[in-house]
Protein backbone atom coordinates (compact mmCIF):
# COMPACT_ATOMS: atom_id res chain seq x y z
CA UNK A 1 0.00 0.00 0.00
CA UNK A 2 1.28 3.39 -0.72
CA UNK A 3 1.65 6.34 1.38
CA UNK A 4 1.16 9.98 1.65
CA UNK A 5 1.56 12.40 4.36
CA UNK A 6 -0.02 15.87 3.67
CA UNK A 7 1.76 18.87 5.24
CA UNK A 8 -0.16 21.80 6.96
CA UNK A 9 -3.19 23.46 8.39
CA UNK A 10 -5.44 22.20 11.14
CA UNK A 11 -8.22 24.18 12.35
CA UNK A 12 -11.65 24.08 13.50
CA UNK A 13 -14.24 25.38 10.49
CA UNK A 14 -16.73 27.04 11.98
CA UNK A 15 -19.76 27.83 8.70
CA UNK A 16 -22.34 30.63 8.64
CA UNK A 17 -24.88 30.48 5.74
CA UNK A 18 -26.68 33.86 5.87
CA UNK A 19 -29.55 35.51 3.40
CA UNK A 20 -26.25 38.65 3.54
CA UNK A 21 -23.93 39.88 5.58
CA UNK A 22 -24.98 42.73 7.89
CA UNK A 23 -23.68 46.87 7.25
CA UNK A 24 -21.60 48.08 10.45
CA UNK A 25 -23.38 47.42 13.20
CA UNK A 26 -26.01 45.83 12.40
CA UNK A 27 -27.00 41.89 12.59
CA UNK A 28 -27.92 39.20 10.42
CA UNK A 29 -29.67 35.80 11.51
CA UNK A 30 -27.65 32.83 10.67
CA UNK A 31 -29.57 29.89 8.37
CA UNK A 32 -27.08 27.07 9.09
CA UNK A 33 -24.02 26.58 11.50
CA UNK A 34 -21.41 24.05 10.90
CA UNK A 35 -18.61 23.50 12.92
CA UNK A 36 -16.15 20.70 11.61
CA UNK A 37 -12.57 19.74 11.33
CA UNK A 38 -10.63 21.94 8.86
CA UNK A 39 -7.60 23.92 7.73
CA UNK A 40 -6.31 23.02 3.99
CA UNK A 41 -3.90 20.60 5.29
CA UNK A 42 -6.75 18.80 7.18
CA UNK A 43 -9.20 18.97 3.87
CA UNK A 44 -6.73 17.42 1.69
CA UNK A 45 -6.28 14.42 3.88
CA UNK A 46 -9.57 13.84 4.17
CA UNK A 47 -10.28 14.32 0.62
CA UNK A 48 -7.36 12.00 -0.24
CA UNK A 49 -8.71 9.54 2.05
CA UNK A 50 -12.38 9.95 0.48
CA UNK A 51 -10.74 8.99 -2.67
CA UNK A 52 -8.50 6.47 -1.28
CA UNK A 53 -10.85 3.67 -0.61
CA UNK A 54 -10.16 0.54 1.49
CA UNK A 55 -7.44 -0.06 -0.82
CA UNK A 56 -6.04 3.04 -1.26
CA UNK A 57 -3.00 4.74 0.18
CA UNK A 58 -2.17 5.81 3.94
CA UNK A 59 -2.78 9.16 4.59
CA UNK A 60 -1.04 10.55 7.51
CA UNK A 61 -1.00 14.31 8.82
CA UNK A 62 1.53 16.61 10.24
CA UNK A 63 0.29 20.11 11.31
CA UNK A 64 -0.37 21.69 14.56
CA UNK A 65 -3.73 21.46 17.02
CA UNK A 66 -4.26 23.04 20.38
CA UNK A 67 -3.70 21.33 23.53
CA UNK A 68 -7.96 22.67 24.04
CA UNK A 69 -10.83 20.68 23.67
CA UNK A 70 -11.14 21.95 20.45
CA UNK A 71 -7.62 19.97 18.97
CA UNK A 72 -9.04 16.92 21.10
CA UNK A 73 -12.55 17.16 19.07
CA UNK A 74 -10.73 17.85 15.64
CA UNK A 75 -8.40 15.22 16.09
CA UNK A 76 -10.74 12.38 17.24
CA UNK A 77 -12.59 13.40 13.73
CA UNK A 78 -9.43 13.34 11.24
CA UNK A 79 -9.41 9.98 12.90
CA UNK A 80 -12.94 9.15 12.22
CA UNK A 81 -12.50 10.18 8.82
CA UNK A 82 -9.45 7.35 8.28
CA UNK A 83 -6.36 10.29 8.86
CA UNK A 84 -3.31 9.20 10.76
CA UNK A 85 -2.56 12.05 12.96
CA UNK A 86 -0.34 10.51 16.09
CA UNK A 87 2.34 13.03 14.91
CA UNK A 88 0.20 15.67 15.19
CA UNK A 89 2.00 18.65 17.39
CA UNK A 90 0.05 19.46 20.14
CA UNK A 91 0.16 23.47 21.91
CA UNK A 92 -1.54 26.57 22.30
CA UNK A 93 -4.77 27.18 20.58
CA UNK A 94 -6.55 25.76 17.73
CA UNK A 95 -6.46 27.49 14.47
CA UNK A 96 -10.10 28.92 13.94
CA UNK A 97 -11.62 29.79 10.25
CA UNK A 98 -15.00 31.51 10.03
CA UNK A 99 -16.61 30.75 6.86
CA UNK A 100 -19.40 33.25 6.06
CA UNK A 101 -21.51 32.65 3.03
CA UNK A 102 -23.81 34.00 0.74
CA UNK A 103 -26.64 32.66 -1.58
CA UNK A 104 -24.98 32.97 -4.83
CA UNK A 105 -21.50 32.09 -3.61
CA UNK A 106 -20.02 35.29 -2.40
CA UNK A 107 -18.33 34.34 1.18
CA UNK A 108 -16.28 36.03 3.48
CA UNK A 109 -13.41 34.39 5.59
CA UNK A 110 -11.91 35.43 9.42
CA UNK A 111 -9.06 33.70 10.24
CA UNK A 112 -7.39 33.41 13.74
CA UNK A 113 -4.43 31.53 13.12
CA UNK A 114 -1.61 32.04 15.86
CA UNK A 115 1.90 31.49 15.31
CA UNK A 116 1.84 28.90 17.67
CA UNK A 117 -0.96 27.06 15.37
CA UNK A 118 2.02 26.77 12.54
CA UNK A 119 4.40 24.45 11.86
CA UNK A 120 8.31 25.07 13.30
CA UNK A 121 11.53 23.85 11.46
CA UNK A 122 11.94 21.64 14.37
CA UNK A 123 8.50 19.92 14.33
CA UNK A 124 9.23 18.98 11.04
CA UNK A 125 12.86 17.32 12.45
CA UNK A 126 10.78 15.48 15.08
CA UNK A 127 7.79 14.03 12.25
CA UNK A 128 11.51 12.89 10.53
CA UNK A 129 13.34 11.33 13.21
CA UNK A 130 10.20 9.19 13.68
CA UNK A 131 10.08 8.32 10.07
CA UNK A 132 6.66 10.52 8.86
CA UNK A 133 8.52 11.85 5.55
CA UNK A 134 9.19 8.50 4.24
CA UNK A 135 6.39 8.11 2.74
CA UNK A 136 5.73 7.72 -1.57
CA UNK A 137 4.35 11.11 -1.67
CA UNK A 138 4.59 14.36 0.65
CA UNK A 139 2.54 17.02 0.12
CA UNK A 140 3.25 19.89 1.23
CA UNK A 141 0.82 23.62 1.94
CA UNK A 142 2.98 26.61 0.97
CA UNK A 143 1.04 28.87 3.56
CA UNK A 144 3.08 27.30 6.46
CA UNK A 145 6.11 29.08 7.52
CA UNK A 146 8.75 29.39 4.89
CA UNK A 147 11.72 27.24 7.22
CA UNK A 148 9.12 25.00 8.03
CA UNK A 149 8.30 24.80 3.95
CA UNK A 150 12.04 24.05 2.94
CA UNK A 151 12.93 21.31 6.04
CA UNK A 152 9.83 19.34 4.75
CA UNK A 153 10.65 19.25 1.14
CA UNK A 154 14.55 18.94 1.66
CA UNK A 155 13.25 16.02 4.55
CA UNK A 156 10.97 14.75 1.73
CA UNK A 157 13.76 14.63 -0.95
CA UNK A 158 16.36 13.10 1.58
CA UNK A 159 13.58 10.33 2.05
CA UNK A 160 12.56 9.84 -1.23
CA UNK A 161 9.41 10.96 -0.93
CA UNK A 162 7.92 12.38 -4.55
CA UNK A 163 6.90 16.35 -3.38
CA UNK A 164 3.35 17.84 -4.38
CA UNK A 165 4.02 21.39 -2.98
CA UNK A 166 0.23 23.80 -3.07
CA UNK A 167 0.28 27.70 -3.02
CA UNK A 168 2.53 30.75 -3.52
CA UNK A 169 6.02 30.96 -3.25
CA UNK A 170 7.90 33.25 -1.88
CA UNK A 171 11.83 35.15 -2.37
CA UNK A 172 13.22 32.71 -0.05
CA UNK A 173 11.75 29.63 -1.60
CA UNK A 174 11.04 29.86 -5.14
CA UNK A 175 13.69 28.34 -6.67
CA UNK A 176 14.43 25.62 -4.33
CA UNK A 177 11.11 24.54 -4.82
CA UNK A 178 11.06 24.66 -8.73
CA UNK A 179 14.69 22.51 -8.30
CA UNK A 180 12.79 20.15 -6.09
CA UNK A 181 9.56 19.31 -6.43
CA UNK A 182 7.52 17.31 -8.23
CA UNK A 183 4.08 18.59 -8.67
CA UNK A 184 3.78 22.30 -8.24
CA UNK A 185 -0.39 23.72 -7.55
CA UNK A 186 -1.40 27.57 -7.22
CA UNK A 187 -4.62 29.10 -7.24
CA UNK A 188 -5.33 32.50 -9.65
CA UNK A 189 -3.53 34.54 -6.67
CA UNK A 190 -0.48 32.44 -5.64
CA UNK A 191 0.39 31.92 -9.26
CA UNK A 192 1.26 35.37 -9.81
CA UNK A 193 4.46 34.32 -7.24
CA UNK A 194 5.96 31.86 -10.04
CA UNK A 195 5.14 33.27 -13.00
CA UNK A 196 6.54 36.71 -15.05
CA UNK A 197 4.07 38.77 -15.89
CA UNK A 198 -0.02 38.53 -15.71
CA UNK A 199 -1.32 34.72 -16.41
CA UNK A 200 -5.13 35.92 -17.22
CA UNK A 201 -6.41 34.30 -20.01
CA UNK A 202 -6.26 30.28 -20.42
CA UNK A 203 -3.72 29.83 -23.14
CA UNK A 204 -1.12 32.23 -21.42
CA UNK A 205 -1.04 30.64 -18.38
CA UNK A 206 -1.09 27.56 -19.93
CA UNK A 207 1.78 28.88 -21.50
CA UNK A 208 3.20 29.44 -18.32
CA UNK A 209 2.67 26.10 -16.50
CA UNK A 210 4.77 24.58 -19.46
CA UNK A 211 7.77 27.24 -18.24
CA UNK A 212 7.47 26.20 -15.09
CA UNK A 213 7.35 22.79 -16.33
CA UNK A 214 10.39 23.27 -17.76
CA UNK A 215 12.49 24.23 -14.68
CA UNK A 216 12.00 21.58 -13.08
CA UNK A 217 8.35 19.93 -11.98
CA UNK A 218 7.09 17.29 -13.82
CA UNK A 219 3.32 18.48 -13.45
CA UNK A 220 2.20 22.17 -12.79
CA UNK A 221 -1.57 22.91 -12.22
CA UNK A 222 -2.13 26.76 -12.43
CA UNK A 223 -5.63 28.20 -12.03
CA UNK A 224 -7.11 31.00 -13.91
CA UNK A 225 -9.14 33.37 -12.30
CA UNK A 226 -13.29 32.32 -12.43
CA UNK A 227 -12.48 30.37 -15.37
CA UNK A 228 -10.89 27.13 -15.12
CA UNK A 229 -7.51 25.57 -14.26
CA UNK A 230 -4.70 24.79 -16.72
CA UNK A 231 -2.57 21.60 -16.08
CA UNK A 232 0.63 20.75 -18.27
CA UNK A 233 3.36 18.01 -17.79
CA UNK A 234 5.96 17.28 -19.83
CA UNK A 235 4.62 15.82 -23.30
CA UNK A 236 1.07 17.37 -23.25
CA UNK A 237 -1.24 19.85 -21.55
CA UNK A 238 -5.24 20.06 -20.03
CA UNK A 239 -7.36 23.04 -19.40
CA UNK A 240 -10.20 22.49 -17.71
CA UNK A 241 -12.98 25.57 -17.78
CA UNK A 242 -15.57 25.72 -14.69
CA UNK A 243 -18.79 24.38 -14.93
CA UNK A 244 -21.85 26.46 -15.54
CA UNK A 245 -23.32 24.87 -12.39
CA UNK A 246 -24.21 27.13 -9.48
CA UNK A 247 -21.77 27.71 -7.09
CA UNK A 248 -22.55 27.72 -3.04
CA UNK A 249 -19.70 28.53 -1.96
CA UNK A 250 -15.76 28.08 -3.40
CA UNK A 251 -14.42 27.64 0.15
CA UNK A 252 -11.89 24.15 0.02
CA UNK A 253 -12.18 23.95 -3.99
CA UNK A 254 -8.26 23.92 -3.77
CA UNK A 255 -7.80 21.30 -1.88
CA UNK A 256 -10.01 19.18 -3.12
CA UNK A 257 -8.72 19.90 -6.54
CA UNK A 258 -5.31 18.99 -4.91
CA UNK A 259 -6.58 15.68 -3.34
CA UNK A 260 -7.98 14.86 -6.84
CA UNK A 261 -4.61 15.34 -8.74
CA UNK A 262 -2.37 13.49 -6.88
CA UNK A 263 -5.11 10.87 -5.99
CA UNK A 264 -4.62 10.72 -10.22
CA UNK A 265 -0.82 10.56 -10.19
CA UNK A 266 -1.18 7.89 -8.21
CA UNK A 267 -3.36 5.83 -9.79
CA UNK A 268 -2.13 6.97 -13.50
CA UNK A 269 -1.34 9.84 -15.84
CA UNK A 270 -1.23 13.19 -15.50
CA UNK A 271 -4.13 13.74 -18.42
CA UNK A 272 -6.79 11.65 -15.61
CA UNK A 273 -5.17 13.31 -12.79
CA UNK A 274 -6.46 16.40 -14.29
CA UNK A 275 -9.75 15.59 -14.98
CA UNK A 276 -9.98 14.14 -11.68
CA UNK A 277 -9.07 17.03 -9.89
CA UNK A 278 -11.19 19.13 -11.79
CA UNK A 279 -14.51 17.22 -10.66
CA UNK A 280 -13.49 17.35 -7.32
CA UNK A 281 -13.11 21.05 -7.41
CA UNK A 282 -16.86 21.30 -9.22
CA UNK A 283 -18.33 18.90 -6.68
CA UNK A 284 -16.64 20.82 -3.44
CA UNK A 285 -18.34 24.57 -4.42
CA UNK A 286 -21.75 23.08 -5.05
CA UNK A 287 -22.02 22.84 -0.66
CA UNK A 288 -21.03 25.39 2.43
CA UNK A 289 -17.70 25.17 3.79
CA UNK A 290 -14.73 23.30 2.78
CA UNK A 291 -15.01 20.19 4.11
CA UNK A 292 -14.94 17.72 1.04
CA UNK A 293 -17.50 15.20 0.08
CA UNK A 294 -15.59 13.21 -2.45
CA UNK A 295 -16.77 9.43 -2.07
CA UNK A 296 -18.91 9.13 -4.95
CA UNK A 297 -15.68 11.15 -7.04
CA UNK A 298 -13.70 7.97 -5.91
CA UNK A 299 -11.51 5.96 -9.32
CA UNK A 300 -12.64 2.89 -9.79
CA UNK A 301 -10.26 0.04 -8.82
Amino acid sequence: MSSVLVVGQIARDLVLEVDSNPSPGGSARVRARVEVLGGKGANQAVGLRQLAGPEGPRVSLLGVAGTDATGDAVLRQARADGVHVDDVVRRGTTALLVDVVEPGGSRRLIEHVPAEAELTPQDVHRADRAGLLRADWVCVQLQQPDPAVLEAVRAARRAGARVLVDGAATSATRDELLREVDVLRADADEAQSWVDGDAMSPSATLDCAHQLVESGPEVVALAVRDRGDAVAWRGGERYLPHRDDAVVDPTGAGDAFVAGLLTGLIRGGPRDAAALAGACAAATVKHAGGRPRLRARRPAQ
